[in-house]
């Protein structure tokens, strides 16, 4: 954020215990209407965030310019943060395969399955850290494979001078309608491009409003047609673009989320310290604002606090 201190930011989320506020989560949201106009803003919505892994839609439409055969939940693969579940793993292969690469060629860290039941299966079983774990796994294997669809070189991928990392910027100025000015290093390794809240909104409901057979609705059919394998079995992008359909969704590291409904609807936040255990109650208010009505709200919402085996308070949306 720039304009504003941390402290100044609103209170999208409070912590409450035994009836005390333990803590709050400050934060930035913008929230669209169907015409595309801003019905709701909190915070800095214009000001530059790093979106983290809610640009995936926008690498993943690069690929398809780029000439990647991928469809079906490949493709919604190579936009996923992916839990590590079984079906992940074997589609990151599947993908790897057909460029004739194995999973030497991934330049993902090393790392454990983002789903924590997952994570602790693999612990189990002796497993270690390995870069077909890390969740962005899926997302390597398509620029890998598109690289040597192209003839491009694979050892250097993810520098911002590659041909692929330059389309991948041509596209996240595209869809976002504004000009990237911070770029960083995501947590994968790939060019992280900073977009405000209020682009980031943009950038999915044009994904959801674009022509059938566009590389931007292959990606959202994609994916929407294929929620597991966009996160997991136990991720809510999964249950809302399951239960809601016709709906994009797609979390961010540091507490990003965006969302856009079927008609256009939008919206996109930021908790300030990156807490994720407020983007649940966040989102789910949010949702409501946006008039959805479904019980997979309620169930995003929940965050309960413990005290030993009894709820004794909850994170509850503040706004």
């Amino acid at each position: 954020m720039t304009s504003r201190t941390r402290t100044e930011l609103p209170v999208l989320a409070e912590v409450i215990r035994s009836g005390f506020v333990e803590g709050r989560h400050r934060g930035s949201l913008v929230l669209l209407d169907a015409d595309g106009g801003v019905d709701l803003a909190l915070g800095e919505v214009a000001a530059p965030v790093f979106p983290r892994s809610a640009n995936k839609p926008m690498q993943a439409e690069a690929l398809l310019w780029a000439g990647c055969e991928l469809e079906g939940e490949l493709l919604a693969l190579a936009a996923a943060s992916h839990s590590g579940e079984t079906f992940h793993l074997e589609g990151v292969r599947r993908i790897l395969a057909s460029a004739d690469l194995d999973e030497g060629a991934l330049q993902t860290p090393p790392d454990l399955p983002l789903d924590p039941h997952e994570a602790e299966g693999w612990l189990q079983t002796g497993g270690t850290r390995d870069p077909l774990l890390m969740n962005c796994s899926g997302k390597h294997a398509a620029m890998l494979a598109v690289c040597v669809r192209n003839g491009w070189p694979l050892d250097s991928y993810l520098d911002l001078s590659h041909p692929l990392q330059q389309l991948v910027l041509d596209v996240v100025r595209d869809a976002s309608g504004e000009s990237v000015d911070h770029i960083g290093v995501d947590g994968c390794g790939a060019p992280l491009m900073a977009l405000s809240l209020t682009g980031l909104a943009r950038a999915f409901r044009g994904y959801v409003l674009a022509e059938p057979g566009t590389p931007r609705r292959k990606v959202a059919d994609a994916m929407r047609a294929h929620p597991q394998y966009v996160a997991g079995t136990r991720r809510p992008d999964t249950w809302l673009m399951r239960e809601v359909p016709g709906t994009l969704s797609k979390m961010g590291a540091e507490a990003v989320q965006a969302v856009a409904l079927p008609d256009g609807r939008a919206l996109a936040f930021k908790i300030d310290d990156g807490a994720g255990r407020a983007l649940g109650p966040v989102l789910a208010r949010a949702l409501r604002l946006l008039g959805v009505d479904a019980p997979v709200v309620d169930r995003i919402g929940e965050a309960p606090l413990m005290g030993g085996p009894k709820k004794v308070g909850e994170i509850r949306a503040a706004f």
